[in-house]
């Protein structure tokens, strides 16, 4: 509507003469706009190249849509996210199908999407050029990482659909070449949340515990079927190749035929061109094994046979160039012979040189002699002994003396001693007295001694020998 000029305005709003447009909130303005948005457009379709992308917590997705002139918001609700074919990313380019709306909040205006597609198969190639090189640079699909499959696994977990042909190609398959044990995770292999479903199997299969009521497989296969590229967009998606990198089982890849390539393919530890090879690859025919066993067995035999029909013959030729026993011990029976001889007369030589040197001797052996120095040690060790009993400490005791001693027996022999030990003991001939003295000691009087007139007598020593 037109309003009216106006020169100017004045400090207080005023409705005036002619006036038939009352003032807007802020509110109204924005949902008008709002509905005058989404009534003239409706549905539309939007290409353009994803931008921000952000997953929240709620579910719902926010990012922008751009391309070289303009950008514009967009968000996907979580049951529409919930339906997407594929995960949206940064630099995918797109075909979006949504209502226009706005944001009063932010004064935005902004699509919702309920259906996004990409943009051909070029864009499709190119977000799987750019997810298989992110994927590479981190590392997921280095040769250094791929392990080598089991030779004979005991269990094969076998993520696919239950329904296909697959399964049955698999089956059909291990039961001709060699009997196994098979479980089966049953996933669907393309649509809306078949890559979530895939990389929870691939995970749960590495969950199950040895020893546990659910055999722990020793090798997985995840199969499917050929198809598009769009029908086989699941074993592309980053969930998928993550799972199978992490695995902590062997994994074999096999989707789709011969000339399709999947990035799962790439982070398996072996690739096999159709599901029916990777039963192929998975186990070794029963019957090649069974002949091998035969032809080893038959090989070992005759390789023993030959062995020992030469052991045989070199023995016969080394003892024929042996001597003959009673040539190789003669010398030795010879030898024992004169020693055999030689012993009596040898022993009968030594007696008799025993019996010349006693003969020599015995005359100078007399007993007197020998019974004169036995007298004399022991008349000798009786001195000793008197000599010791007469410088016993306690001797004296017998005749009225007494030995003082401290405590823990030490003898005192000066007056400072027992002053300064003060619990004293007194030894007497017929016991022992505990004492205390207090007092302080005297200085000690100096004695003259009278010289000891030396000892005139014999020199000879104690233990000198007596003379004869």
């Amino acid at each position: 509507m037109d309003l009216p000029e106006d020169s100017g305005g004045g400090l207080l709003a005023e409705a005036k003469a002619g006036d038939n447009a009352p003032a807007l909130t802020v509110t109204e303005l924005s949902m008008s706009l709002k509905r005058t948005i989404e009534t003239s457009f409706g549905r539309v379709r939007l290409r353009g190249e994803i931008s921000g992308f952000k997953r929240h917590a709620s579910g719902h997705c926010y990012f922008s849509l751009k391309d070289e002139g303009a950008c514009m918001d967009a968000v996907v609700w979580r049951t529409s996210a919930q339906t997407l074919a594929f995960r949206p990313e940064d630099g995918a380019e797109v075909i979006a199908t949504g209502k226009l709306t706005t944001y009063p909040g932010r004064s935005k205006y902004q699509i919702v999407v309920e259906r996004m597609e990409l943009a051909g198969e070029g864009a499709l190639m190119a977000l799987l050029d750019k997810r298989r090189r992110a994927l590479a640079a981190e590392g997921l699909f280095e040769t250094s990482r791929k392990r080598k499959l089991p030779f004979m696994p005991r269990v094969i977990g076998v993520v696919t659909s239950p329904t296909g042909a697959v399964i049955r190609d698999i089956l059909h398959r291990l039961e001709d070449r060699c009997p196994t044990r098979v479980i089966v995770w049953p996933v669907p292999v393309q649509g809306e949340g078949a890559s979530t479903k895939v990389a929870a199997a691939i995970r749960g299969f590495g969950a199950i515990e040895a020893g546990g009521p659910v055999p722990r497989p020793d090798l997985i296969i995840v199969a499917r079927g050929g198809g598009s590229i769009e029908d086989l967009w699941a074993f592309n998606e980053e969930e998928v190749v993550r799972a199978a990198a992490e695995s902590p089982i062997p994994l074999i890849s096999a989707v789709g035929h011969e000339t399709d390539t999947t990035l799962i393919d790439f982070a398996s530890d072996m690739r096999a061109p159709t599901p029916t090879a990777a039963a192929e690859l998975a186990v070794p025919v029963r019957a090649e094994l069974m002949a091998l066993v035969d032809d080893l067995g038959r090989r070992s035999a005759s390789c023993l046979t030959v062995q020992a029909r030469r052991a045989r013959e070199q023995l016969d030729l080394t003892l024929h160039r042996w001597p003959q026993p009673d040539t190789l011990f003669a010398p030795a029976t010879q030898k024992v012979d004169d020693l055999t001889g030689r012993l009596p007369r040898a022993l009968s030589a030594r007696a008799a040189h025993a019996r010349a040197d006693l003969s020599a001797v015995a005359p100078r052996l007399r007993l007197e002699l020998l019974s004169d120095r036995v007298q004399r040690a022991q008349d000798q060790l009786a001195s000793l002994w008197r000599l010791a009993e007469l410088a016993h400490p306690d001797r004296p005791l017998k005749r009225g003396f007494a030995r003082v001693t401290d405590r823990e027996g030490k003898t005192l022999t000066h007056a400072a001693e027992a002053v300064a030990a003060r619990n004293l003991q007194l030894h007497f001939g017929d016991g022992t007295v505990d004492a205390t003295t207090g007092l302080e000691p005297k200085a000690p009087q100096r004695v003259e001694r009278k010289a000891s007139r030396p000892y005139v007598g014999s020199q000879r020593g104690l233990f000198d020998e007596p003379e004869e």
